[in-house]
């Protein structure tokens, strides 16, 4: 592979001063091992700043994380920040999660910040994401950011930029700053020069008073009490949740946790995992063969940043299984729901929130205890969106959508892993007071609600003509819909991107009423919902697939379940999509 004339001419441009001679042996490394894919790659655009910021490979390019991509995106908010909040001292909040180079990165960032003139309040250690997002609202600041690249393989790392309501940049924000770090094209205009007098180290308050809000969320602090021994085996996965999620467990009155020992010590290789995301099986083996020799009740996991969270729990059979996403989202919507109306604690104007890729199911529980749901575009800054404007009048319990996110209360404005796994084990314990497990629990869910069954299909398609592919499947399906799924006719098509939901009987059309988003949508005669949505921040696209079948009792839950699954794999084959 030969290299472009725009790959030669920031190849050039890397190798001049302005850059550090680390970064210039790497490149000449890769020339003189003649590997122009990699280079390439490294160099064929600039590492996009997207709506969220940004994520990538890690090394010596402009198309990975490194000290002057990231440099460059943060001179870009800098100048943006001061735009927006003209003659006030601004003020940031830094965290990062565990993985290599993040401490590091954190620093370089602290610095331009610092180099800007803005205050920084850098955490001293590795803290997880809803804790950063709860100190820009509790010290008063008008952005902050962590360095992650969340659940990601090991070479990625990312910057991931909130707002001074504690929530991911969203419109008019999102697009004025990537105008900023669009207008920043060469490095020299990054201020490195660290004022360190402006940079705060933070760390014991923050954890004390955002543990005292979380414990706040308990329901049923009895029912704790009595099964305070629940056997409960947690892994943060080699990540940032070590720091909070014992605490916070400690926090509701639960006595026998269990950390994976193995995965407890922070580690940017992930040494015992080929991929740190609590949504597949082997990064939570170990946490199920430790709760398998403990005779645990249930084993929780929490991915680097500690923003996502995985359950296991063991089946009618005995045996360990894993909760889906939208699984753990219903079980906790109902129990919290269920729960506060036992308490007496429901108001009229009480609301939950899923995204429309999450399961229905989370709709009709809200239904059935009269609270007020809406539905959001992936992602949890909408739902934190929805918070911030609807906040005056109504009043947020909980929101969750399908890849494994949750948040409950108000007081993060993203999702949060270390609220949910104590609200799981405080649902847990109640179960066994009433001699269930959690799997019993959603069987019992189902019974009453139906079975909703769903599954993901991730297609990976890495550098340039991965994402011309991407691309491409998005306008064959546009251009040739299905006509039918699982001998079901496809009726709606809910094109997100167009803002249009078309009636393919009637021909009518209304509008999606949400924002544009490139996210397509197929509805069949039957109810089943599939979901085409490129990732705005991997190279990937993901296939959405929820069914739903009727449930007569928890005896047939095992067979029913089987079926769905049978059904979705059809879909999964008239889609071609393996």
């Amino acid at each position: 592979m030969s290299l472009s004339p725009d790959v030669q001419q920031r190849l050039t441009t890397w190798l001049s001063p302005a850059y550090d001679a680390d970064t210039q042996a790497e490149i000449k490394q890769l020339q003189a091992t003649g590997q122009d894919d990699t280079l390439n790659d490294a160099f064929y655009r600039s590492l996009e700043f997207g709506t969220g910021g940004l994520r990538g490979v890690m090394g010596a390019g402009s198309n990975r994380m490194n000290r002057y991509t990231l440099g460059m995106a943060t001179q870009g908010l800098c100048n943006y920040l001061k735009q927006s909040f003209p003659d006030q001292e601004i003020k940031v909040a830094i965290a990062h999660d565990s993985r290599n180079n993040s401490r590091k990165f954190a620093e370089i960032v602290a610095g331009v910040f610092s180099g800007n003139g803005i205050t920084v309040y850098l955490f001293e250690d590795l803290r997880p994401t809803p804790e950063l997002s709860f100190a820009i609202r509790h010290l008063g600041c008008q952005s902050g950011c962590v360095i992650t690249a969340s659940h990601n393989p090991k070479e990625y790392n990312g910057f991931k930029v909130y707002w001074n309501d504690g929530a991911q940049i969203v419109a008019p924000h999102d697009e004025n700053i990537i105008g900023e770090v669009n207008k920043i094209t060469d490095v020299n205009e990054v201020n490195f020069n660290a004022d360190q007098s402006r940079i705060h180290l933070v760390g014991q308050e923050i954890d004390e008073a955002y543990l005292a809000q979380v414990k706040q969320l308990s329901i049923n602090p009895a029912a704790i009490q009595q099964q305070h021994d629940l056997g409960i085996v947690y892994t943060p996965i080699h990540g940032s949740g070590i720091k909070l999620v014992p605490p916070a467990l400690a926090a509701f009155g639960f006595t026998n946790v269990s950390v994976v020992e193995a995965q407890a010590t922070p580690d940017g290789n992930f040494p015992t995992v080929q991929s740190p995301n609590p949504e597949e099986k082997s990064a939570m083996q170990l946490a199920l063969d430790q709760a398998k020799a403990q005779n645990a009740d249930i084993v929780l996991a929490t991915d680097p940043d500690a923003d996502r969270v995985g359950v296991g729990v063991k089946n009618s059979k005995g045996e360990w299984v894993l909760l889906n996403g939208n699984q753990t989202a219903a079980l906790l919507t109902n129990y919290i729901l269920s729960a506060r109306e036992k308490a007496g604690k429901r108001t009229p104007n009480d609301f939950i929130v899923y995204t429309i890729v999450t399961s229905e199911i989370l709709g009709d529980i809200a239904h059935r205890y009269g609270v007020t749901y809406y539905r959001t575009l992936t992602g949890f800054k909408y739902i934190a969106g929805l918070i911030r404007e609807l906040g005056a009048e109504q009043n947020y319990i909980c929101g969750g959508e399908e890849s494994y996110g949750f948040l409950i209360g108000d007081f993060v404005r993203d999702k949060d892993a270390v609220s949910a796994c104590a609200l799981v084990a405080e649902m847990a314990a109640v179960a066994k007071g009433q001699g269930r497990s959690l799997y019993e629990e959603m069987e019992r869910m189902y019974a009453e609600y139906g079975l909703y069954t769903e599954d993901l299909i991730s297609l990976t398609k890495k550098g340039q003509r991965g994402a011309e592919e991407i691309k491409e499947m998005m306008v064959e399906l546009r251009k040739n819909p299905p006509a039918t799924l699982a001998g079901s006719p496809v009726v709606e098509v809910r094109d997100y991107q167009t803002g249009q939901i078309k009636n393919l009987r009637t021909g009518v059309e209304e509008s999606t009423g949400v924002e544009s988003s490139n996210v397509l949508q197929f509805i069949t005669e039957a109810g089943d919902k599939i979901s085409a949505r490129p990732s705005g921040t991997e190279p990937k696209i993901k296939f959405y697939f929820s069914v739903k079948e009727p449930l007569a009792s928890v005896a047939d839950f095992e067979p029913t379940q089987k079926r769905a699954h049978e059904k979705i794999q059809r879909i999964i084959d008239e889609m071609k999509l393996k």
